[in-house]
C-alpha cells in the first residue's frame, strides 16, 4: 500500500518490467534516484537507508524515485550480480527523462546500489548534478573498471563497517580528483542509530551551490 504522496508504477527494464515508486517534489525537474543494496543479502527499495535517502532529497523539494532491481519484489528477472542491474537504473533514468522533464538529477545508491549508481552515472552523456554513494561496494563489484570517475562524488562511510571495508573504500576514492569522503566514527554498514547524522551530511551535499 503507497503511502500518501507516492506513487506506485511499473517501469518497462531490459528484463521485464521494474517496481518503482515515485513521490512528486515541489521543485520542478529536480530528481533524486536511490539505488537499492544487495538482494541477495535482502536489499530492496524499503531499505531504510534507501527510506533516508529518500526522505533527505524529498525535504529538500526534490522528486523522488525508488525501484527494485530485477528479480526483487514484483520486478521481473533474476539477480545479474550487479552487470544487468547497471542496465535496470539506465532504464529508469531514461523512463525519468521521457516522462518527469528532468534538468538537474541526483543519483544515490547504498552498498551494491552505490557500485549501480556510479557506473550508471559513467555510462550517461551528462555525470548527475549530485551522486552520494553510501557505503559502496568497491570490492564484490567491479568498481576498479569505473576509474578514473567522470565527475564529482560524495561517499558517505561508517568506520566500523562489517561488510564493506572501510580501508577498501578509502583507497577507492584516494586518487579522485573530485571525491569527498565522508567518515562516520563507530558506524556499521547500516547505520543503526546513525540514520539521523547521515542525513545531515547527504542533506548537505545535496543542497550545496553546483
Amino acid at each position: 500500500m503507497s503511502r500518501a504522496g507516492e506513487q506506485s508504477l511499473m517501469i518497462d527494464g531490459p528484463a521485464g518490467p521494474l517496481e518503482a515508486v515515485l513521490t512528486e517534489g515541489e521543485r520542478e525537474g529536480v530528481l533524486a534516484v536511490i539505488c537499492h543494496p544487495n538482494p541477495i543479502q535482502g536489499g530492496t527499495m524499503q531499505n531504510k537507508v534507501v527510506h533516508t535517502l529518500m526522505r533527505t532529497a524529498r525535504d529538500l523539494g526534490a522528486s523522488t524515485l525508488r525501484f527494485n532491481f530485477r528479480g526483487v519484489g514484483a520486478s521481473a528477472g533474476e539477480h545479474d550480480y550487479g552487470n544487468g542491474e547497471v542496465d535496470d537504473c539506465l532504464a529508469v533514468l531514461d523512463w525519468a527523462q521521457n516522462n518527469l522533464a528532468v534538468r538537474e538529477l541526483w543519483l544515490l545508491g547504498f552498498s551494491f546500489g552505490g557500485y549501480v549508481a556510479a557506473a550508471a552515472a559513467s555510462r550517461l552523456e551528462q555525470w548527475p548534478q549530485r551522486l552520494v554513494l553510501v557505503a559502496p561496494s568497491v570490492e564484490k563489484q567491479a568498481f576498479h573498471l569505473l576509474k578514473p570517475l567522470a565527475g564529482p562524488v560524495s561517499v558517505m562511510m561508517g568506520e566500523a563497517d562489517d561488510v564493506v571495508a572501510p580501508q577498501a573504500v578509502y583507497a577507492a576514492f584516494a586518487d579522485e580528483q573530485d571525491a569527498e569522503v565522508v567518515r562516520f566514527a563507530d558506524t556499521g554498514h547500516f547505520f543503526h542509530g546513525k540514520l539521523v547524522p547521515l542525513k545531515a551530511e547527504v542533506e548537505r551535499v545535496l543542497a550545496a551551490e553546483a
